[in-house]
């Protein structure tokens, strides 16, 4: 599946002339373009290197950025939606897992951003923006038993006196 992964990064680089300044080890992402005298510009991005579907969506996104234009959307959180868009079709498109956890992101994503936007004075939020408005339901995380199946909460407490805790 790496190989998979490391095709992807270089088509999506090379399809869109970015380039990485830095393959950064969290799941945080950046992406801005250098404008200079001689009109040349560069593109360039930060962000972690495609190894699961998480790391893969981010990466699309900041790619996602350079693809639809900077500042062609309105308010700054339509933008992020729309690389976010962009990210998760492009998944689709590759054949990539979207999973709960990269769904979880984008909304996590996606809500602090209308959030920021609120704190910073938008009065009226766009139609798209409109399920994010309120944070995702924390889910419970489920851990595996002994016996391989899931386990809600906390393990039963167990007697050190008497086997079994009975």
């Amino acid at each position: 599946m790496q190989d998979r992964y490391d095709a992807v990064t270089r088509e999506m680089l090379d399809r869109y002339g970015v380039r990485v300044r830095r393959w950064r080890n969290d799941m945080t992402g950046l992406a801005w373009e250098v404008s200079y005298a001689n009109g040349e510009t560069r593109r360039l991005i930060e962000a972690p290197r495609p190894r699961g579907p998480v790391s893969a969506a981010i990466f699309l996104h900041e790619i996602g950025h350079h693809a639809i234009g900077f500042h062609r959307y309105k308010p700054r959180c339509l933008e992020e939606y729309h690389a976010w868009a962009f990210s998760l079709a492009q998944m689709e498109a590759l054949g990539l897992n979207v999973t709960d956890r990269v769904r979880h992101r984008v909304h996590d994503s996606l809500h602090y951003a209308v959030m920021k936007a609120r704190r910073r004075g938008l009065r009226a939020l766009p139609a798209e923006l409109l399920p994010y408005a309120e944070p995702r339901p924390k889910t419970p995380r489920v851990a595996p038993t002994s016996d391989g199946g899931p386990r809600r909460g906390k393990a039963p407490r167990r007697s050190p006196s008497r086997p079994g805790g009975r």
